[in-house]
């Protein structure tokens, strides 16, 4: 686990430019936290920052594979291989052999022996990088659902990469252009699969092994979403949902380092919980460790709003009593909201894109950096909403219907036309960028890559696309933003429910199964009934907690107000002055609440962000 970068050159001798790699890697020291090391080569170099979940610490890295002295590949690696003792024995059967225990071996090894196709015979999340120094290639490899990120930059005579944007931009090759795309990009939240916000950097597409040498690029799609008829009747499917859900928990529990569980006391992380504590029991092994975020006992006492139904805190003691774990509740106070670290660290943790929700982050990352006091590895509930079907706007007919990404429908129809956190732009900016044009052609690019299944109704065949948009662009929003919260605190996040098994069953999966009770979640619900208490299983949905403080409010006020009056804000040029002066000038223009407020975090968020990352805007 950790962080990966190098750099490959066809013109340049960079066994004297290792140092220009070191610097790259500094930059994600915070992905690994135990060792920094490096391989230097004529034509590539390779670096590694280490954080020791499952491998040995002394382990070479990044990996080498020789023969007779003469080097034949070398691996930076990022990630996890739930299969790797199975595949360490057959590759052994191979021929192969292993001096180290853990899964980067079996990695470098897998490709060895399989070349372009050995993503295929990996099961887990993982990023890496080999250099083929035989055939003087570069093969980058990403996970079936993108978990582990992976960046690139072409360069006049090679490529960079790396696992998050910032190594990259650290290279003097490589400046922080952000164009007309880049920023729709920023403000539109299409998470369009391999791009990125900077003109010159972009991401390896999930599933995808992408091979560079110096004629050129070739690219290998080893797994993707297929649509298949679904023959399990209703009482089956729901067994084999469970068997699935239970198989990822289990697989993901084979942590040699202290770990331990998100916990919200919702129906996903709950069901998650529920599994991982009977399975440890089963196998003899410790407690199950649970965290919780609860908002401060002053904001408590306020009423749920129509987006947040009732609060984490009772229920997630109830399971947590329920299974037997060990629980710890992290308190928020507004005090983490204005904390100037924590800010400052949002940006750079989000890899280097500004995210106007930030709240919902803050509190991410403020749980984060309470676990981490302990574990190394955390299981987090996310995308079962996605999986199963508990979209935002779901059961509004405009929204499912709407001929662009459903969650720009959704925030478009509840703040402004042009999007969330768009409110304070200059209006003529947002009329060039023609945000909801942008949308629109990013949900037609999508649309056309939708597996369908023949003989499907259009309703169910519209929320096969629904669901496909999510499974594709909504999770290239969310999986960088979780990977960059946690590993910013040191943190490695596991997601169950984004096991490749589990997701391609569930895709096809009829949507009328998926809401057979009425609601969103009825498999899961149904799935998960032996095992939660009642009151789990009837919870409506409730996201993140956030604070309804006056001060935060307050606080936000003065913060816009500073940008404003400093002439030497790199966003001023992108505002809309007028407004930004009535909504300073004004208090009471706060009582929109958390759609102010998400305006208003979003410029200051791009303003650190332009700020931070050195941003030239060729606009």
């Amino acid at each position: 686990m950790g962080g990966i970068a190098g750099w490959v050159d066809y013109h340049r001798d960079l066994g004297r430019d290792g140092g220009v790699v070191r610097g790259m890697i500094a930059r994600l020291a915070h992905r690994g936290h135990e060792a920094e090391s490096l391989w230097v080569g004529t034509r590539a170099v390779l670096a590694h920052r280490q954080l020791a979940v499952g491998e040995p610490r002394n382990a070479r890295r990044p990996a080498l594979a020789t023969d007779g002295g003469q080097v034949l590949a070398v691996l930076a690696y990022d990630g996890e291989i739930y299969n790797h003792a199975a595949l360490r024995t057959e590759l052994t059967a191979r021929g192969h052999r292993f001096r180290e225990r853990g899964d980067t071996e079996v990695a470098l090894r897998a490709y060895l022996e399989w070349g372009m196709d050995c993503a295929s015979h990996l099961d887990g999340m993982f990023a890496f990088a080999v250099w083929d120094a035989r055939q003087q290639a570069l093969v980058l490899v990403r996970d079936r659902l993108g978990i582990k990120p992976l960046y690139y930059c072409r360069t006049a005579t090679g490529v960079l990469f790396a696992s998050e944007p910032k190594a990259i931009l650290a290279h003097p090759l490589v400046p922080a252009t952000v164009d007309e795309d880049g920023l729709r990009e920023a403000l539109a939240f299409t998470g369009t699969p391999g791009r990125t916000v900077f003109r010159d950097i972009q991401k390896v597409l999930a599933g995808t092994v992408l091979r560079i040498d110096r004629h050129g690029t070739t690219q290998n799609r080893y797994w993707a979403l297929t649509g298949q008829p679904h023959t399990d009747d209703r009482a089956k499917t729901v067994e084999v949902v469970r068997g699935l859900l239970e198989e990822a928990v289990g697989k993901q529990l084979a942590i040699p380092v202290p770990f331990g569980a998100f916990l919200s006391g919702g129906l996903d992380s709950s069901s998650m919980v529920a599994l991982a504590a009977r399975i440890l029991r089963e196998r003899g092994n410790q407690q199950l460790r649970t965290y919780s975020l609860c908002l401060a006992a002053e904001s408590e006492n306020l009423a749920p709003d129509p987006v947040r139904s009732s609060f984490d805190a009772p229920y997630a003691r109830e399971v947590a009593a329920h299974v037997g774990a060990e629980h710890t509740e992290v308190v928020l106070e507004t005090g983490h909201l204005k904390d100037p670290v924590i800010r400052a660290a949002l940006v750079p943790a989000q890899h280097d894109t500004p995210y106007s929700i930030s709240e919902a982050h803050t509190t991410l990352y403020v749980l984060c950096r309470a676990v981490a006091e302990h574990a190394s590895v955390a299981l987090m509930g996310e995308w079962a909403d996605t999986l199963f079907g508990a979209f935002l706007g779901i059961e509004d007919p405009g929204v499912v219907a709407a001929r662009t990404l459903p969650w720009v429908a959704f925030t478009s129809k509840h703040t402004v036309e042009t999007g969330l956190g768009t409110g304070l732009f200059d209006r003529q900016l947002l009329k060039r960028l023609d945000l909801p044009g942008y949308c629109a052609d990013r949900y037609a690019d999508a649309l056309a890559e939708v597996p369908y299944v023949d003989g499907e109704s259009p309703a169910e065949r519209r929320m096969r696309e629904i669901c496909y948009l999510h499974l594709q662009g909504w999770r290239e929003v969310g999986v960088a933003t979780d990977d960059g919260i946690g590993m910013a605190n040191g943190l490695e996040l596991r997601v169950p429910y984004f096991d490749h098994h589990l997701v391609q069953y569930v895709f096809n999966t009829p949507w009328a199964y998926k809401t057979f009770d009425g609601r969103s979640k009825s498999l899961l619900r149904a799935a998960m009934a032996d095992l939660l208490p009642a009151s789990v299983l009837e919870r409506r949905p409730s996201p993140f907690p956030i604070t309804h403080d006056p001060a935060y409010s307050q606080f936000l006020r003065e913060a816009l107000a500073g940008v404003a009056s400093d002439p030497q804000s790199p966003i001023l040029p992108l505002l809309d002055v007028d407004a930004v002066r009535r909504l300073v000038e004004d208090p009471a223009a706060f009582a929109g609440g958390w759609r102010t407020r998400t305006d208003v975090e979003m410029v200051l968020q791009t303003n650190a962000w332009l700020d931070r990352c050195r941003v030239h805007l060729a606009l």
